[in-house]
């Protein structure tokens, strides 16, 4: 048996390809870039009103003062959208702007609307009234402030955003390279597994493939469900394997019939195709029967997860996203840490990944509190948690304030922490 570190360089190396494909960026949220994205445009687009004033010449006011007072004329009107051009600007002339308007060349500032004084008639604005030397640059958004032509907007291999869209939108980025959604085919496995929602007490409902499946919703790939293999499907698994690898499905998943049972046939028939890289086990909880194995020759590659639900989403988090970004182009995510509030022991040669409560103290600091209820068929404490600590092998006693590593359970850490 493996420990988890070995597992994980067997998953590098047993690599998959993806092919790439163009699409809307509308369309491109939680999708993985396969080029660095720059802005074709400059951001803001022209040099505009920040807020809603009169817009002037700081050099026309280097000599004024209360003692001595201008007049400005009052040229015109400029809303967002509207053409700034003018003709000719004299000393001593102005614009009123709205917020968004294009400052037109001449002015160089900002004076905002409640700063103002209309000469007689506020009622008639003809002119405004100063009587300060004012600053240049005040309250002005100047083109490419924000983005310049040639400007990095996302580095490859990035998980998209709402907020990138948000960004390719507004710069007018038109496609996307990026990679295919894998199409991942999901069977589960057991005489026991029903889809019914009544149930006899020696059924057990199919709640794997939907949890998996809604895990698909906000990360990137595509979910087929399988259906259900029962335990004398051996040959019906086989088969469905051979018409997986001539088909467009990059990944196979099981739930179930993975460990030494009686109709744990899920080994038996993936030694039967010819493997490039494999393991069978590793040293971890929830989830030691684990199987990986890639088909030679093809790009395909298919896991064998333990049927109880937190073994099966526990090993969906640390073995299938992995690979999932590894496969498409994503770096490898990193935890966070967070200081341990409870004690805890565990076997030294096993890692484990606990369900645990993140919370954050008064100044700031992160702790982590493993909750009871650590056996995998246990979903309450799923439920309760909102993390999951991994605690590494080689280390029994885990103390108060000791620093775990912790993984988000919606998703890669890097979604978070870039």
């Amino acid at each position: 048996m493996i420990n988890y570190n070995q597992a994980k360089k067997i998953l590098i190396k047993s690599k998959i390809k993806i092919k790439d494909e163009l699409i809307d960026p509308s369309k491109s949220v939680n999708r993985i870039n396969v080029l660095d994205i720059y802005c074709t445009v400059n951001y803001p687009a022209g040099t505009n009103a920040a807020f809603d004033g009169f817009a002037i010449n700081s050099k026309d006011t280097n000599k004024l003062n209360k003692n001595n007072s201008q007049n400005f004329k009052i040229l015109k009107t400029i809303s967002a959208g509207d053409n700034p051009k003018l003709n000719i600007v004299k000393k001593y002339e102005t614009v009123e702007v709205m917020t968004g308007a294009l400052i037109p060349k001449g002015f160089d500032t900002i004076i905002p609307i409640e700063k103002i004084n209309f000469y007689l008639d506020s009622k008639n604005k003809k002119h405004i009234i100063i009587d300060e030397k004012i600053k240049g640059n005040q309250h002005i958004r100047y083109a490419g402030s924000d983005y310049k032509k040639k400007d990095l907007i996302l580095k490859k291999g990035s998980i998209i955003h709402s907020s990138h869209v948000l960004a390719f939108k507004t710069l007018g980025i038109k496609k996307i390279k990026v990679k295919k959604k894998p199409n991942i085919l999901f069977f589960s496995t057991g005489n026991e597994i029903s889809n019914n929602t009544n149930i006899v007490h020696w059924k057990v409902r199919n709640s794997n493939s939907h949890y998996i499946k809604s895990l698909s919703k906000n990360f990137m790939f595509n979910f087929i469900d399988g259906g259900i293999l029962r335990d004398k499907d051996e040959k019906l698994f086989k088969k469905k394997i051979d018409k997986s690898i001539k088909s467009k499905i990059d990944i196979i998943i099981t739930s179930g019939a993975v460990s030494a049972g009686k109709y744990d046939f899920v080994p038996l028939v993936v030694k039967k195709f010819n493997l490039s890289n494999s393991f069978k086990g590793v040293s971890i909880r929830p989830g030691k029967p684990i199987l990986f194995a890639k088909f030679r020759n093809v790009e395909k590659a298919i896991f064998g997860l333990p049927g109880n639900p937190i073994s099966s989403s526990a090993c969906f988090r640390f073995f299938v996203y992995p690979y999932l970004l590894n496969i498409l182009g994503v770096k490898a995510e990193k935890p966070f840490k967070a200081k341990l509030k409870n004690d805890y022991l565990k076997n030294k040669k096993i890692l484990r990944f606990l369900k645990a409560k993140l919370t954050s103290t008064n100044d700031g600091k992160l702790e982590l509190q493993v909750l009871k209820g650590q056996e995998s068929f246990r979903i309450k404490s799923f439920i309760e948690s909102n993390i999951w600590g991994l605690f590494e092998d080689g280390k029994s006693i885990f103390k108060r304030g000791d620093l775990i590593d912790c993984y988000s359970p919606i998703g890669p850490n890097i979604n978070i922490f870039k």
